[in-house]
């Protein structure tokens, strides 16, 4: 049975299956930004969790680094692979709440995904993933759908009821999916409780598909057993 998080899996395969994609291309400006500003070399393991139809991949294997781009949603995957023939083998399914990867990474950065889980269990899920899966160096760039203040949320029990929705084709039936949106106070203090330091945060402007966007850049917590 498929977790309410992997309705997005269904809203693709029937958008792809009109032949449209999802989302616009606009990237993510921040991704490559934060990149360089941390020193985030070419062969520096990078993972991006929640790939999606690939936009902010491809910019980024374009250019060079070392990514592996994986979503939960096995048409997200398929659709990438099609799409971006010569990265084939950069792109993979992966739950990034109740999966493993055993892979560590330098980078890790995953633009809209958290929003998108709504009970804190799995939101606490999500945040351990990627203190796992982080080098010890490593940083992570998490950003969420907000505007630093507003707070509500999605009934999961409601994330593959079929609704319409307005996309670039028209009006589109398809799955409802799920959705919290939290004030960047509490965003803050769930990646602090991750285990996770936060290097910096803030809000930045979105893309054609998000308005706002908040985000922090984190660290592992350093361990206390190693320190004095």
């Amino acid at each position: 049975m498929k977790k309410y998080y992997e309705a997005y899996d269904d809203r693709y395969r029937t958008i792809h299956g009109k032949g449209y994609p999802w989302f616009g291309s606009d990237r993510t400006p921040i991704v490559e930004e934060t990149a360089m500003k941390y020193g985030i070399g070419k062969s520096t393991p990078v993972l991006e969790t929640g790939c999606g139809e690939g936009r902010d991949a491809a910019y980024m294997l374009d250019r060079g680094y070392d990514l592996t781009a994986t979503d939960v949603s096995a048409e997200a995957v398929s659709y990438c692979k099609k799409k971006y023939p010569e990265y084939e083998n950069r792109f993979r399914t992966l739950d990034c709440v109740n999966g493993e990867d055993g892979g560590r990474y330098g980078y890790i950065y995953s633009v809209a995904v958290i929003h998108m889980l709504v009970p804190d269990e799995d939101r606490a899920k999500f945040y351990r993933f990627i203190k796992e899966h982080l080098t010890d160096n490593g940083i992570a760039l998490i950003c969420s759908m907000g505007d630093g203040v507003t707070e509500k949320a999605t009934d999961i029990n409601e994330a593959f009821e079929i609704r319409e929705r307005e996309h670039a084709s028209g009006a589109v039936k398809v799955a409802a999916t799920s959705f919290r949106m939290v004030s960047l106070p509490v965003f803050e203090k769930e990646i602090k409780a991750g285990g996770l330091v936060i290097k910096e945060s803030g809000i930045v402007d979105g893309t054609s598909d998000y308005f706002s966007l908040m985000y922090a850049v984190a660290a592992k917590q350093p361990d206390q057993r190693l320190q004095g």
